[in-house]
């Protein structure tokens, strides 16, 4: 299976910090956030991870090479304008080729074991991981109801920033920019998403308080 990180955002939340570096490059206890999940993807036995890039994209290759140290072969999209995650993934499809591949947010943080994957179902065009939803998103992104991911329900959680997609999700899609949100919203209705509650550690490291606080609480659980 191959992987895909999301890297492509400018992180406006994030300013200044994000003036000068790519937030999925922003260090996280001595090392680029990124490399937290290119170390579990090696680990899990992931070889190739293809890597989308657009504000200050030509510092990735220079921070991470081309995966070799990690034990992985790094491949690099840059877009000259950010494709939104529709888009970015749209345009990566002939590389992911024509099996299920994995895609996570390179501005999350999780400690998702990877080598325990789940297969998507004959007919399920996704599975999506959901965690409770967080202070800065109270309302939530969708429902979760005995493994299956509804667009609305009476207990919301968040989505995660980590799913598992097929590339006929994205069957009739146009290449350009446009958001992943409402085609999975379409698979939802249809009964073709499959979802799983993340319990473990996991933070979506928006701002840069967030990050000041993730950084202490594993800090905290080292010591």
């Amino acid at each position: 299976m191959k992987a895909m990180i999301l890297a492509a955002g400018r992180g406006e939340r994030m300013r200044p910090l994000t003036d000068t570096t790519p937030k999925p490059l922003l260090p996280l206890q001595g090392r680029p956030m990124i490399e937290h999940h290119l170390v579990r993807l090696a680990r899990a036995g992931f070889r190739e991870v293809l890597i989308n890039t657009a504000w200050l994209g030509e510092q990735f290759p220079q921070a991470l090479g081309d995966g070799s140290r990690f034990g992985l072969a790094i491949h690099y999209q840059h877009e000259t304008e950010a494709l939104e995650t529709g888009g970015g993934i749209h345009r990566a499809l002939d590389w992911l080729g024509a099996e299920p591949f994995l895609v996570v947010n390179g501005d999350v943080y999780s400690e998702l074991a990877f080598e325990a994957l789940p297969r998507l179902a004959e007919g399920d065009l996704a599975h999506l991981w959901l965690v409770a939803n967080p202070p800065h998103n109270p309302g939530g992104d969708f429902a979760l109801e005995r493994g299956r991911v509804h667009s609305q329900g009476p207990t919301r959680l968040t989505f995660s920033g980590i799913g598992l997609y097929r590339p006929t999700l994205f069957a009739g899609c146009s290449p350009g920019r446009f958001p992943l949100a409402p085609l999975l919203r379409q698979a939802m209705a249809r009964g073709r998403v499959a979802g799983s509650r993340l319990n473990g550690p996991w933070c979506d490291v928006g701002t840069e308080q967030r990050l000041i606080k993730l950084e202490q609480r594993l800090n905290a659980n080292m010591g």
